[in-house]
């Protein structure tokens, strides 16, 4: 009986929500403290909404166990309820956050389609919640040039900077329903390159695979490989190099 108790008393310990300090904290860091122009729209600040939520999941509740882990959605209902410059606008979150999640499947995303030596094989992302695999990429931020992003997003996903091997005009570029997806072609990369990500519970697996046992049954947004491997953004056209 103490050991369904103990259970019942862990489970509980981990559902205390943020207390008002910190959301104080974090409502600072991430939304008030940045540039003026990144506050004149409600894509821009959900996007520093989510930093925050990142931020949130990958230390605060890493750092105190206590506290629930929370969707996107959750966090941003609590953060606009608790923050005094987004106060004024909780009578409108659902429909802010509708925008916001009908915007960010427009925002342009690259990364790059990184060969081995032999140019066979290409290394691959495992999500970590998913079980899709995938090209190293990300969402472009504001302004910002899209081979620094590729750059960026590879680094932070696989530990791996390309820039010194980067041809700015050598990549391949698809649109996924209202989405800019451009992947830069990097070869000669050696197998035994160290790959680790740089971020926090982002990627899962890095691995590499032979590009002809990627060709996908479909170039639906996720497809399966031949082998039953399942891809995600990986087209016919990218794996026919």
């Amino acid at each position: 009986m103490s050991s369904g108790l103990h259970r019942s008393s862990s489970a509980a310990s981990k559902n205390a929500l943020p207390p008002q300090e910190l959301l104080d904290d974090l409502c600072s860091r991430f939304v008030l403290n940045v540039p003026k122009e990144d506050q004149q729209s409600f894509e821009r600040i959900l996007f520093l909404v989510e930093y925050a939520h990142w931020f949130y999941e990958d230390n605060s509740v890493e750092k105190n166990p206590s506290l629930k882990s929370l969707t996107l959605k959750e966090f941003t209902t609590l953060l606009f309820n608790n923050c005094d410059v987004l106060k004024p606008y909780v009578a409108h979150i659902d429909d802010i956050f509708k925008d916001f999640t009908s915007y960010k499947v427009r925002v342009p995303v690259t990364g790059a389609i990184i060969l081995d030596e032999t140019y066979e094989r290409c290394l691959l992302v495992k999500g970590w919640k998913g079980t899709s695999w995938s090209f190293p990429r990300g969402k472009k931020n504001k302004d910002e040039e899209d081979h620094n992003c590729a750059i960026r997003e590879v680094m932070e996903e696989t530990g791996f900077d390309f820039s010194k091997l980067l041809n700015k005009d050598d990549y391949i570029e698809m649109i996924f329903g209202q989405q800019r997806v451009r992947l830069y072609i990097v070869a000669g990369v050696k197998d035994d390159t160290a790959f680790a990500p740089l971020t926090k519970k982002e990627i899962s697996e890095i691995a590499w695979h032979r590009l002809d046992e990627l060709h996908p049954a479909s170039d639906d947004v996720i497809s399966r490989a031949t082998t039953g491997l399942k891809l995600y953004m990986i087209q016919t056209s990218f794996v026919d190099l």
